[in-house]
């Protein structure tokens, strides 16, 4: 990497810094954007308050009707039940419901196993809560505390396979209750849930407009790295007419959503649970927390009101899937609701290569190399590098020019003092332009593999299918590989020590001395290649954490690269390259028109001054 390079990214980097730097508020300008956020919450909180008001007034009412009704003991009947713990499963998933709330307790994922090889369980009994609240006879309802009365019945599809339902009923009178419907189906992620109130109209407060379905689960650790799995957990909605967002992965945050959404996820890292309406959803109050408690990641919480008008029967469909965050597996159940963006691609810029190359490329590797993923990565990374050769070599010739121009550089320097330094680069960029040298042709090849390299940086760490496929010493491709582990903790490195991650800041540092010594040296190259330097050790406390599926793809990428710069500069021969340089000056330069209204914009300020 020449100087000119080095400069370049550098500008880049100043100019975008500076950019932010000079577009921020000022502390006027900050001081009005918080006068009017404050202005909207203390609308939104007398709005919340006379809301809260007339809810109060509205059910005040309610009891002074129904209290002209006749009370039963209990809202629900409960005689002579007992909790039972009914299993729906399919070769993919398996579901324990409990008939105390009507809800799920358990869900197993069948083909998968945790980081240390037990089932991989994403909801807990004692870990997850699920239901309705509402009023009735002035009471507030919560159908967790509540025995439901069970009734499965199988549907036969075919000769080997059946779908099965399981309806569970809370009973407030003779032919009066509220349904929970549970179906599925086999071979599949997804299950059917709907939910049914069947003449509740005198049972549920006469002045509800909605009754509030909650969710919430513990979200347990399932990855060997649990700081590194957090950094992918979290809360996730699709907004019914717009993109897929998600809520803080690093801090505790609530929200309200009041724009139609069409589900809700709780995703970890490899694994999803996503609640999916019909319909949309609307008003959806959020929350999502930090765990403190071993073994868990987060608590994430939402309320959802389903909207109720009051009729004898009422039905609210919605699906849950339970599932691999897989991107070919979201784009079968639901590419028409944006389930694949699920899967962390990286910014939109870079997203694109990722969704319609890296992954079509890797699946097709992967039905063809089957059960090494470590070659599927070497054969990746060997494609990516041919496409890319022809701007390797674009780079590393303008580098050569670069470099056997150097001694006619230093005859303008010497003639040019640095006083005269508009002198100097006016005489410098005619011999660039004489010779046909482009001063940016080093610069320009590279950051058009900036992008590559960027979405590579996402799609490593949120591919499940190198999840526990291990490869030479790396037992899981997904998380880091650890050929020791150190008895203290280094800051910003870790506890141990990943040996891809070592092997990739090698070859980092070889290439780096390789690259120099193809580069004009002087005194200020010198110091920037000292800086230069400095990179891969910052790599090396990065990526120390990071899926070793991803060094080692950097690793071999870098060698690759090493291989590619040593048979260039075989092929390439500096005094053939300076001959065809002086003939090229010989030749008469072909003036853009962007270069002769440049010209004549100088001629006319020169003009201007005399």
């Amino acid at each position: 990497m020449d100087r000119n390079t080095i400069v370049g990214l550098v500008l880049i980097f100043v100019i975008l810094i500076g950019f932010s730097y000079l577009t921020r508020p000022n502390e006027e300008q900050l001081k009005r954007i918080q006068e009017q956020r404050d202005s909207i919450a203390r609308v939104e909180a007398e709005r919340m308050a006379l809301a809260a008001q007339q809810e109060k007034k509205d059910f005040e009412l309610s009891q002074e009707t129904d209290s002209l009704k006749p009370l039963s003991p209990t809202v629900f009947v409960q005689d002579s039940l007992k909790e039972e713990i009914i299993t729906l499963e399919n070769n993919k998933i398996r579901l324990q419901l409990s008939t105390q709330g009507g809800r799920i307790v358990n869900v197993d994922l069948k083909e998968y196993f945790t980081h240390d090889s037990l089932p991989l369980i994403l909801w807990k009994a004692d870990k997850s809560t699920f239901g309705l609240n509402f009023y009735a006879q002035n009471k507030q309802i919560n159908t967790e505390e509540f025995l439901f009365v069970p009734n499965t019945t199988e549907t036969v599809l075919n000769a080997t396979e059946s779908e099965k339902t399981l309806s569970l009923k809370l009973f407030s009178g003779e032919n009066k209750y509220i349904e929970f419907i549970y179906k599925l189906a086999p071979d599949s992620y997804m299950a059917d849930f709907s939910i049914r109130t069947h003449n509740m109209n005198d049972v549920i407060a006469s002045n509800s407009s909605f009754l509030t379905l909650f969710w919430g689960v513990d979200m347990p650790q399932l990855e060997k790295s649990k700081d590194f799995e957090n950094r992918y957990t979290g809360v996730y909605y699709d907004f019914l007419s717009d993109d897929v967002e998600n809520m803080s992965t690093t801090s505790n945050e609530k929200e309200t959503l009041s724009t139609k959404i069409k589900w809700v996820a709780f995703k970890q890292q490899f694994f999803s649970s996503i609640l999916i309406a019909q319909d949309a959803f609307t008003d959806v109050a959020l929350s999502s927390d930090i765990s403190n408690e071993p073994g868990y990641l987060k608590k994430v919480y939402a309320e959802i009101p389903l909207a109720y008008s009051g009729n004898n029967n009422e039905t609210y469909n919605m699906q849950f899937f339970f599932g691999p965050n897989s991107y070919p597996i979201l784009k079968e159940y639901g590419a028409d609701i944006e389930l694949p963006k699920l899967v962390n691609l990286g910014w939109k810029w870079v997203a694109w290569f990722n969704r319609y190359v890296v992954i079509p490329l890797f699946n097709f590797l992967e039905n063809h190399v089957t059960g090494n993923y470590g070659l599927i990565i070497l054969l990746l990374t060997l494609i990516i590098k041919l496409v890319l050769f022809p701007l390797t070599y674009k780079s590393y010739l303008s580098q050569a020019k670069m470099r056997v121009l150097k001694p006619q550089i230093d005859e303008i320097n010497k003639k040019y003092p640095k006083e005269k330094a508009l002198e100097r680069q006016k005489a410098t960029m005619a011999l660039y332009k004489r010779a046909g040298v482009n001063p940016m042709g080093g610069c320009l090849p590279m950051l058009l593999q900036m992008p590559i390299l960027i979405a590579l940086f996402w799609f490593f760490p949120g591919a499940i299918e190198l999840r526990q496929k291990s490869f030479l010493w790396a037992t899981d491709l997904a998380s880091y590989d650890s050929i020791a582990t150190l008895p203290f903790s280094i800051p910003f490195y870790g506890d141990h020590v990943s040996l891809f991650c070592l092997l990739m800041t090698a070859v980092n540092i070889i290439y780096m001395v390789m690259n120099n010594k193809n580069q004009p040296q002087n005194e200020q190259m010198k110091g920037m290649q000292t800086m230069m330097y400095i990179m891969p050790i910052m790599f090396l406390f990065i990526f120390n954490s990071y899926s070793s599926g991803l060094s080692y793809y950097y690793f071999v990428a870098t060698l690759i690269t090493i291989l590619q710069t040593w048979l260039i500069r075989r092929y390439v021969n500096d005094e053939k390259l300076l001959k065809q340089i002086e003939l090229a000056k010989t030749k008469p330069v072909k003036k853009s028109k962007f270069q002769e209204r440049l010209e004549q914009m100088q001629k006319m300020q020169e003009q201007k001054r005399r």
